[in-house]
């Protein structure tokens, strides 16, 4: 049996910036590796005061839960914005009403869990700006960021004479 604990897993710290833009200083560990797990998805989150793990979005194909462990972030969703506690358990529907975004707006630290199916690939939204992932486990040269507007039509570039 391969076992993790959601309260002292070692979360490893950055030496120094990664390319995240200021304000998502998040620190996390994956979770499903360390127990084997190959159909669940888990990462823990350590969120500094002021940062947010990553921006505002929706999945589709994977739904995704949140547990709270420590501190109180807050959620924002499709109809606002809530201080959560320790205990606090979400689900992130796939879609828009899934839509969410967490950040530690306190003074102390916050640590909460993300799990998540792992269907492959997966289509993630970000509505503030605009743009469309497709993530692809394993393989990684077929993710794509893009913004909608870069959109061409299906017969773009296809030789549709024969």
């Amino acid at each position: 049996m391969q076992r993790a604990n959601l309260f002292s897993l070692e979360i490893p710290r950055r030496d120094g910036p990664g390319n995240e833009p200021p304000g998502y200083a998040a620190h996390e560990v994956r979770v499903g590796p360390l127990i084997g797990s190959k159909l669940l998805g888990a990462t823990i989150y350590e969120l500094p005061s002021g940062q947010s793990n990553c921006p505002y979005h929706y999945e589709y194909g994977n739904e995704e839960w949140l547990i709270v462990i420590a501190g109180r972030p807050s959620l924002r969703h499709p109809v606002g914005e809530d201080e959560l506690v320790a205990g606090d358990i979400v689900c992130f529907p796939e879609g828009p009403a899934g839509a969410h975004k967490l950040t530690n707006r306190t003074d102390e630290t916050v640590r909460f869990a993300i799990l998540s199916t792992k269907q492959s690939p997966a289509v993630a939204v970000y509505p503030d700006s605009d743009k469309l992932a497709i993530w692809r486990l394993g393989d990684h040269r077929d993710n794509l960021i893009t913004r909608r507007a870069a959109a061409v039509d299906y017969w773009e570039g296809e030789n549709v004479a024969g």
